[in-house]
């Protein structure tokens, strides 16, 4: 059976993440396919992956034989990381808009993967796996959008994601999330549901074709 590896960023506790609402209708649509499955989960924001360190990034370069005793520990935490990405016939990512970029701790978690010689470069270990990202945000940043420039996530993520690890990514885009929050924005509610209607639609729908994909 196929295994998901699933990370959620969000600060925000389920009730009031938009991101973690869509990635849980993912995960539901996808264990419904794969009850015998394996799912890897990994919350953030409970600060299970450290940011890089010195010790951890100089490790990278350098053959394990001669790794200190505190490379070799900080190298360890990145080969768990790294490996769980090689072993995932599926990826779901959480990565919800805070200050016009993704959230220091997804940050950190690539941070650890991205490896040249192994996850990056000429032939990246995990290529080609499918990534569903779940790119929530208050307001939009849609081309066309007075904002539009300041969209940094969906044009970063696909830089390190798909150009650096040859990854295949689909973005879902719940967008307008304050709108419910925000009287300035009031009149935008209408729009804020159907984007996250249409967020949680193409999530189970994304998830079942996957799902397809891997029993065939």
């Amino acid at each position: 059976m196929a295994t998901l590896l699933h990370i959620d960023s969000s600060v925000f506790p389920a009730p009031a993440s938009a991101s973690r609402a869509v990635t849980s209708a993912f995960r539901e649509a996808w264990q419904e396919q794969h009850p015998e499955g394996t799912v890897i989960y990994r919350d953030l924001s409970t600060g299970s992956v450290p940011h890089i360190t010195a010790d951890a990034h100089s490790a990278g370069f350098v053959d394990p034989a001669a790794h200190t005793p505190e490379q070799a520990a900080a190298f360890a935490e990145r080969l768990r990381l790294i490996e769980e990405l090689e072993h995932a016939d599926a990826v779901l990512i959480g990565a919800p808009m805070y200050n016009y970029a993704i959230p220091s701790t997804l940050k950190a978690w690539l941070d650890n993967v991205i490896l040249f010689g192994r996850t990056a470069g000429e032939s990246p270990s995990a290529q080609g796996t499918p990534v569903t990202i779940v790119a929530s945000r208050g307001g939009s940043y849609a081309p066309g959008t007075p904002k539009e420039s300041y969209e940094y996530v969906q044009n970063y993520l696909t830089a390190v994601l798909s150009d650096m690890l040859g990854l295949d990514l689909e973005f879902i885009v719940p967008e307008l999330t304050m709108a419910p929050h925000n009287p300035a924005m009031a009149e935008l509610v209408p729009l804020f549901e159907s984007s996250r209607e249409r967020a949680l639609q193409d999530a189970a729908t994304r998830a079942k074709s996957l799902a397809e994909r891997f029993a065939a």
